[in-house]
């Protein structure tokens, strides 16, 4: 029996590498952590936008700072909206920050306590560095 042959011209393979490349689970975990991250960031925009916004609003009075701005020889710099970024994008950070991965971690350091798992001993850089040496020391002096 002969194998079938393969299609021919352009079209097929190029269909087939695309299908390869779709198929492959880091594309697909790639989709699903990008459509999960705009679900989440929907949470985190209305936590900032209508928590914490208002309460640095009623700390500093009001929180639209786009109109600020200084002019230096006929000059004019808007830095008001830079300034409103800088505001959101610290109370995003802080938001998930200790929201989320503070929670989580604690979570999973007495999920490792309760089962016993001991917690893994971080090296310095200094002393990485000091071991890779001895074992090309250890590796030379071996030949």
């Amino acid at each position: 029996m002969r194998p079938p042959t393969p299609p021919r011209g352009r079209l097929p393979i190029l269909f087939s590498g695309f299908k390869k490349f779709l198929m492959r689970g880091n594309v697909v975990d790639l989709a699903v952590a990008v459509v999960m991250g705009g679900a989440f960031s929907a949470i985190v925009n209305s936590l900032v936008k209508d928590i914490i916004m208002p309460l640095i609003t009623a700390i500093f009075g009001k929180q639209d700072y786009t109109k600020l701005k200084v002019t230096i020889n006929k000059s004019e710099f808007a830095y008001g909206d830079l300034l409103t970024n800088v505001i959101t994008f610290v109370s995003v950070a802080a938001a998930v920050y200790f929201l989320i991965v503070m929670p989580i971690n604690r979570i999973n350091e007495r999920r490792k306590a309760r089962l016993g798992i001991p917690e893994q001993a971080t090296a310095t850089e200094k002393e990485l560095l000091a071991e890779i040496r001895d074992l090309l020391a250890a590796q030379r002096n071996g030949r």
